[in-house]
């Protein structure tokens, strides 16, 4: 069976990754995806794990598309931010109409881009709408054949459009890549491949069909189990994926390099008592936290409605156990790094690349600790001042 029929995702991934891993110093060079590589990623359907079935997607579980995402991230985590980037886009689908999702989805390698909601306003005009404006960390726009930008919209009369929460509504808006400028900005200390650039439109029309807005599930237009889930969940849950991959990477790494250092006159890190049971900790949060988060995703989605989305407080289920997730493959990673000493500081190492990857990762607002307050909010019964 070849790659492109392939039922399981993460052997799709897990197929590809001598390739990733051979392109690994091509990518962190160049802030780009070999063009041959993008395209065994195309064909993969990796890009297409959560777009709907009813324009040529996969529709893939949440707990298997973590898994994948982790597989990618081993080998290099520019490729599973990438991925797991594209499919989160891919989830506005679910929210359009059928004549633009054909549109945009059709060709079987397009790919949606757009970097997070800004002070950007979109002016309502006959048909659609009219909008100026600069986004910033549109992770993927080089691969990108649709852009998107998040923004508030202005009536006619110089109100602020309001969703049923009677809050300033944030509308997408789609629109191809060639419409956009591309700024070359993303010059970071990790994730360089992700080519997170900048991006600009000038007085651009958008037509009305071309819009919508992620921020009420309640829209979907798709019916499905996996979009039950808000997009701001499996956003936060991709996230997780990349980071569980970074961290296993880093402590399996570890462990090899623990077995043959022996530090100044001193018996192998392996057979050090305390380095053994730093391991086995580290081995423990890891895999904890993975436990926690795939029992999670499998338990919402097994009880989740075809149309109606899940309730808050799965969604704070959701949401903390991806915050656990990623904090605590960031401090495995951080263990690994800091116990592999000076082999851990030079570029080229299997430790250096990764570090700065997770810790690039980790500044990411999916990993902020104010979550935890959110989450403690719902299940205490006070009524949360932020929650996504």
């Amino acid at each position: 069976m070849n790659i492109q029929t392939r039922p399981d995702p993460l052997a799709r991934a897990r197929e590809l990754g001598t390739e990733i891993a051979a392109s690994a110093d091509e990518i962190e060079r160049t802030r780009r995806i070999p063009v041959a590589l993008l395209g065994r990623l195309h064909d993969s359907r990796l890009f297409r794990m959560l777009l709907p079935r009813s324009v040529g997607g996969d529709e893939t579980e949440p707990a298997i598309y973590v898994a994948a995402l982790e597989e990618l991230a081993r080998y290099d985590a520019s490729i599973g931010w990438n991925t797991f980037v594209a499919n989160s886009s891919a989830l506005i689908a679910a929210f359009l109409e059928p004549g633009a999702n054909h549109a945009i989805f059709a060709d079987p390698r397009s790919l949606v881009a757009w970097g997070p909601p800004n002070a950007s306003r979109a002016s309502a005009v006959e048909g659609g709408y009219r909008v100026t404006g600069k986004w910033d960390f549109a992770s993927g726009c080089r691969q990108a054949s649709w852009m998107g930008a998040h923004c508030h919209v202005l009536e006619a009369d110089g109100s602020l459009r309001l969703n049923r929460l009677g809050k300033p509504t944030v509308r997408t808006l789609l629109f191809p890549v060639s419409e956009a400028t591309l700024i070359d900005t993303w010059r970071t200390i990790g994730l360089r491949g992700t080519a997170s650039d900048s991006y600009s439109v000038n007085d651009l029309f958008v037509s009305e069909a071309f819009s919508t807005t992620r921020e009420d599930p309640t829209l979907r237009r798709e019916r499905g189990l996996l979009y039950a889930f808000t997009m701001a969940g499996l956003y936060a849950a991709g996230v997780a994926g990349v980071a569980f991959g970074i961290a296993r990477a880093m402590l399996s790494e570890f462990i090899v390099l623990a077995s043959r250092k022996a530090p100044r006159g001193l018996a192998r890190l392996a057979d050090n008592a305390v380095v053994q049971a730093d391991v086995a900790r580290a081995e423990a949060r890891l895999g904890s936290a993975r436990a926690y988060l795939i029992e999670t995703l499998d338990t919402i989605y097994a009880r989740a409605d075809d149309v109606a989305p899940i309730d808050i407080d799965d969604r704070a289920r959701v949401r903390l156990a991806c915050t656990n997730a990623i904090q605590g493959a960031a401090e495995v990673a951080d263990f690994a790094y800091k116990a592999a000493g000076v082999d851990a500081i030079f570029p080229g190492s299997p430790f250096e690349r990764r570090f700065r990857d997770m810790h690039t990762l980790s500044q990411q607002i999916q990993a902020r600790g104010a979550h935890f307050e959110a989450v403690g909010q719902i299940m205490l019964g006070v009524p949360p001042e932020t929650f996504l």
